[in-house]
């Protein structure tokens, strides 16, 4: 299985993770994004981060369903 890659683009300094997944669409809602993170099934840089309001910052990977997501700025 062939992992994909995508972009997401932030004017501000960081994005809350439930929300980066929302933004990218591997979470439905707000709720389905807090329950992955809760069960480990994000990681970030690497790592499995249960903070739900974990703070992305621009230069960071986050992980999640096969897809990787690299925060840059916009």
């Amino acid at each position: 299985m062939s992992e994909q890659s995508i972009t997401i683009s932030i004017r501000d300094e960081y994005i809350e993770l439930d929300k980066l997944l929302k933004l990218a669409n591997l979470a439905a809602s707000g709720g389905e994004a807090k329950y992955m993170i809760s069960q480990g099934m994000v990681l970030v840089n690497g790592e499995p981060d249960t903070r739900k309001r974990r703070k992305t910052r621009v230069g960071e990977k986050v992980l999640c369903h096969g897809v990787e997501v690299e925060i840059v700025a916009e």
